[in-house]
């Protein structure tokens, strides 16, 4: 029984990882198992949870309707779930499970950072079409709300002071309309945007965060996340139709479930195309980042910002070619520094990649950095933002 068929049958979560420890898919794990039981708790508060906001939201009786319960009385609206720990606990997949079986039709879980991105396009749009200086927050609240009333994230994580603008007020707006939020870091609440510039002003929404979210910390067990990489082949040679699939299933375990979409990166004021991106990890063709005019700058955005990367159809390299030869060495370097994972096919294994002429010397530590970024050693260790 999939996950579909659980959530048709009124099963929760839990029914779902009992289920995958019953087959074996799955160790025990007493994190885990806890927060198995409790995303099971929340998805049985959430069974006849559908808080659909009023047309007449922006009207004196939505707000009525909206307002706090009485002081000393219980406020019956649902607490969502704050699961942190460090990388590879298994939250994303507990919380997918959640997502599953929740037998809401208004829901939609996406990672923190895409969502972030269209609460930052909406709100320019907004602004666009609104120059008298419209307040845009409640207008974005409604659309949210009316779209979904359980919203999961994924790595919920604040490095960016436009984010961290907006949210607190966008938050308590959705709060405010009964949205429930479920959402997966590895960062606690008190230490979201720690060492940045203005973060006093940013307590209150911590504060919102832990009103509205019961915090559960997944301690200690394995990180599955790092035992699936260290069983994934690394560098596929030659860069032919049977590499093409093992990275496309490559990219789709990586992603977690979140949809491929393009995605665009902040690179000193202008905008840097990801062609494809899923979470945590991105995916290009050689041509599109090394036959591109682009440098450092986009490189080390693009390791600090994506744990992961897919590279498509690596050429070998010669004087011929120089120009991407040299855009592939700043590559790595910044993907080497980062601890970024790579997965690539490529005409040639690492060391036969530029073997003649002008610059093949210069390369021999890019070569020995690949098969590095190959062993189990790399594979293991934490991406550095």
């Amino acid at each position: 029984m999939d996950d579909q068929t659980r959530a048709r049958a009124g099963e929760g979560p839990l029914a779902t990882y009992r289920a995958r420890l019953a087959a074996g898919d799955l160790a025990t794990d007493p994190a885990q198992a806890l927060a198995a039981e409790r995303l099971q708790e929340l998805w049985a508060r959430l069974r006849d949870h559908d808080p659909r906001p009023s047309p007449a939201s922006h009207g004196l009786l939505a707000r009525f309707l909206r307002r706090k319960p009485a002081e000393g009385a219980p406020d019956e609206r649902p607490h969502g779930l704050y699961l942190v720990g460090e990388v590879g606990r298994g939250k994303s997949m507990l919380m997918d499970m959640f997502f599953a079986t929740v037998p809401l039709a208004r829901k939609r879980r996406i990672h923190f950072h895409r969502f972030m991105q269209e609460a930052h396009a909406s709100v320019h749009h907004w602004t666009q079409r609104h120059p008298e200086g419209a307040d845009p927050i409640p207008p974005l609240a409604d659309a949210i709300a009316e779209a979904a009333s359980l919203l999961c994230f994924d790595e919920f994580q604040i490095n960016d002071i436009a984010d961290a603008m907006i949210l607190g007020r966008l938050f308590e707006a959705l709060f405010a309309r009964g949205v429930v939020v479920v959402a997966t870091s590895n960062t606690l609440p008190d230490d979201l945007f720690r060492g940045q510039p203005g973060r006093d002003a940013f307590l209150p929404f911590i504060a919102l965060i832990e009103s509205h979210l019961d915090v559960l910390v997944m301690e200690g067990g394995r990180d599955w996340r790092r035992r699936r990489l260290e069983t994934m082949a690394a560098w596929w040679v030659p860069a032919d139709a049977r590499a093409e699939v093992a990275l496309d299933e490559i990219f789709a375990a990586l992603a977690e479930g979140e949809r491929p979409a393009p995605a665009r990166l902040n690179v000193m004021g202008r905008r840097f195309l990801v062609p494809l991106a899923a979470g945590r990890v991105a995916r290009f063709d050689f041509a599109a980042l090394c036959g591109a005019a682009l440098g450092a700058g986009d490189y080390l955005a693009l390791a600090t910002h994506y744990q992961a990367l897919v590279l498509d159809a690596v050429p070998r390299l010669s004087p011929d070619n120089f120009d991407e030869a040299r855009r592939f060495i700043t590559l790595i370097d910044a993907l080497y520094d980062h601890r970024v994972k790579l997965f690539a096919s490529a005409a040639a294994p690492p060391d036969g990649l530029y073997r003649d002429g002008e610059g093949a010397r210069a390369f021999e530590r890019t070569a020995s950095r690949l098969i590095e970024m190959q062993s189990r050693a790399y594979l293991a260790l934490t991406h550095l933002t």
